[in-house]
């Protein structure tokens, strides 16, 4: 018999195609935009239970999270009329389309609810604006988890369960830690318990994320994405830790608290990147896993199979 036929690539050349985005544009993308999302959510429900002063910074944060987070879209894209080409057509089956959509819809209801929380003006019409940012914002969040999973990058595509979920994590720990920063410490009570939700679901969902990905979770526990997840796991921990235990009594350990959660999720985002790269780039994370899942169904009965065997 043949021995077992080893790995190769041709010319250790990659299989696929890595994508051809700019990790500060891209990543920062992913970043802004859940810190926009996750910060409008906050924001309705400061605002309704009459936290002001908090609620009107997170309007003001999200509105630049979402500000911030186009511009560096529309810069990895070349030019501003490539965005515009995007919202000619509304496409459901392409993440980028709906994305692009969201964006365009979100982007003015934020505005509007920044503006009336700073002028005072139109205070019903600001209302509405808050809701609506509210009701966008966990899609802004994570939306950008399905935009990526959606490509073959091993890293991603084979994560696309968890990875929206883990989004919605690093979202949910950088708007509380803008609002440890920006809110007074009477006010920032939901900002806490958010954090350590925020913190305790990010480490559940990135266990299960290297569960999934079997031998590809190597690209998240080496090189500059192993790095960089590594530091925003324990800064994310301790950010959730600092908010919780001195957040309520001293202004300063807050914003200490506050600021390494932003630090973290931001490691998040950068650390998912470089891994995606890392996967795409080396083709054993292609090749491997798709020969062990071929062999995987070829050696398992079916059930029809089963049928037909003779009893």
């Amino acid at each position: 018999m043949a021995p077992p036929a080893e790995f190769e690539s041709y010319y250790g050349r990659p299989v696929i195609k890595a994508p051809a985005w700019r990790a500060r544009d891209i990543a920062g993308y992913f970043f802004l935009g859940g810190l926009a999302g996750a910060g409008s959510v906050l924001a309705a429900g400061a605002h309704a239970t009459g936290r002001t002063t908090t609620a009107t910074a997170m309007k003001i944060s999200s509105l630049a999270g979402v500000s911030l987070s186009t511009a560096a879209l529309v810069n990895d894209l070349g030019r501003p009329g490539r965005f515009a080409n995007m919202l000619r057509v509304i496409k459901p089956t392409s993440p980028m389309s709906v994305g692009s959509w969201l964006l365009a819809a979100y982007g003015p209801a934020a505005g509007a609810a920044a503006a009336s929380a700073v002028t005072g003006k139109l205070p019903r019409a600001g209302v509405l604006a808050t809701g609506a940012a509210a009701l966008l914002g966990p899609a802004v969040a994570t939306y950008t988890a399905v935009l990526a999973a959606d490509t073959a990058v091993p890293a991603w595509h084979g994560a696309h369960r968890e990875l929206p979920y883990l989004f919605a994590a690093s979202a949910t720990a950088a708007a509380s830690g803008t609002a440890l920063v920006v809110g007074p410490v009477r006010e920032t009570g939901p900002a806490r318990c958010a954090a350590v939700l925020a913190a305790v679901a990010d480490e559940a969902v990135t266990k299960a994320v290297e569960r999934r990905l079997g031998m590809v979770a190597e690209t998240w526990h080496q090189g500059r994405a192993g790095t960089l997840l590594r530091t925003a796991r324990t800064l994310t921990a301790a950010g959730a830790a600092v908010g919780a235990a001195f957040g309520g009594r001293s202004r300063t350990l807050a914003a200490a608290g506050g600021l390494a959660l932003l630090a973290g999720s931001a490691c998040t985002r950068f650390g998912v990147f470089a891994a995606g790269i890392a996967s795409a780039e080396d083709p054993k994370y292609t090749v491997v896993p798709q020969r062990a899942a071929k062999e995987a169904r070829r050696t398992t009965p079916t059930h029809s199979a089963e049928r037909t065997q003779p009893t």
